[in-house]
């Protein structure tokens, strides 16, 4: 049971890392912790992009358990999971030490 525990995690840093290797990911991920609860609408004003792309760059976000989203009414609220970044970072930064 334990290999299945370290393979799930290597499942979730594979796909935390993955959505961290775009730039403007990780633009929006840092946008939403400093700011905390964001609208989509308010994320999507601060890129220069079409909304497709940063719904894209959303989901994947999403996806990977970086963010989590909540329906309000017809709005769409993000909000960072620091939790999960901060022990995946953890995790494999403790191989350097």
């Amino acid at each position: 049971m334990a290999k299945l525990d370290g393979i799930k995690e290597i499942k979730i840093a594979d796909e935390v890392f993955a959505a961290l290797a775009h730039p403007m990911r990780r633009q929006i991920l840092l946008s939403i912790h400093l700011r905390g609860e964001t609208k989509a609408g308010d994320i999507a004003a601060r890129f220069d992009c079409a909304w497709p792309t940063t719904s894209r760059h959303l989901s994947t976000l999403v996806e990977s358990g970086l963010l989590r989203v909540e329906k309000q009414g017809r709005e769409r609220v993000y909000m960072c999971n620091s939790a999960l970044l901060s022990d995946v970072l953890d995790r494999w930064a403790v191989h350097f030490k």
